[in-house]
């Protein structure tokens, strides 16, 4: 499937900031405050990398048109994202996209799909690589039991496991999301009502609405920009996140964050509920020599 979306200037990119917490504690942060405006233009504003997830979104197959396929949308979970970055996102521009599925699986009571998306620039060269694994509750049992239907069309390996090290971590950072955060992640054009409809969340097995996973992560990598590459976001290669468990809007996320080599290992934990939600890792281009 191609697709080709339009980034509105600066807009779309400095809402998308925005809901993910840039500068929602300190509205004059020079760390963050690049993300939101520029003194010689707004067209020279920095774009936080986890803005490559957005891009991909509306270039997803819609596997509900596929015949024969049955699954309730409510009942739908992303499971993971992982996202390989080319070269630094434009703050506008045409960006065209080429999507997969690229694997799938039956694991009886549910499915698991994974769909790759390539993103190209107005000049043809490639910007990301964003590939989402989708858990869809209720979908499975599409095959025999005896012989499962798996395919997947990348090396199993080719994404590393997570292990979250013993020792204590490099750095920290506290983040509080805002009540209202879901409602305004949204507005970036993921309009999921499990984010905003407390009927649709009830259903889906919530006390109220969650907060998007790709929010979650946003503002984990956030942290780690913030604190391991010295608020440099070209200093990101690849991202992996693992959704684990719901956040709903309002809690306090904690952000746990190891040093392996180039690679940022971390964790991102509801203070409230003291659950891991979230872990990963980051790999970077280069470390930083303030280190």
């Amino acid at each position: 499937m191609r697709s080709c979306i339009v980034i509105n200037g600066f807009r779309d990119a400095a809402i998308y900031a925005l809901g993910v917490g840039a500068c929602a504690r300190d509205a004059l942060d020079e760390n963050e405050l690049k993300y939101l405006y520029h003194k010689d233009g707004q067209q020279f504003i920095q774009v936080l990398p986890t803005f490559a997830a957005l891009v991909s979104l509306e270039s997803i197959p819609n596997i509900s048109t596929i015949p024969g396929w049955q699954y309730d949308t409510r009942l739908l979970l992303h499971g993971q994202q992982y996202i390989e970055i080319y070269k630094p996102f434009p703050s506008s521009g045409c960006i065209k996209n080429k999507s997969s599925v690229s694997g799938l699986h039956d694991k009886g009571k549910a499915a698991i799909l994974e769909v790759e998306t390539l993103s190209y620039d107005e000049s043809g060269e490639l910007l990301c690589m964003n590939r989402a694994t989708t858990y869809l509750r209720g979908a499975g049992g599409f095959s025999t039991s005896s012989h499962p239907f798996s395919y997947s069309k990348h090396p199993t390996n080719q994404v590393s496991a997570v292990k979250i090290p013993k020792s204590q971590p490099f750095a920290v950072f506290e983040d509080c999301t805002h009540p209202s955060q879901g409602l305004l992640y949204r507005l970036s054009g993921d309009y999921n009502p499990l984010h905003s409809d407390p009927l649709f969340a009830e259903v889906a097995g919530f006390s109220r609405p969650i907060l998007h996973g790709l929010c979650t992560l946003g503002f984990a990598v956030r942290a780690i920009i913030r604190c391991i590459c010295r608020g440099d976001p070209n200093m990101v290669k690849s991202i992996l996140g693992r959704f684990l468990l719901h956040v709903y809007p309002g809690e306090t996320l904690i952000t746990e964050m190891w040093l392996e080599g180039s690679r940022v290992v971390y964790q991102v934990q509801v203070k409230e509920r003291k659950r891991t939600v979230l872990s990963g890792y980051v790999d970077l281009n280069r470390l930083t020599s303030l280190l």
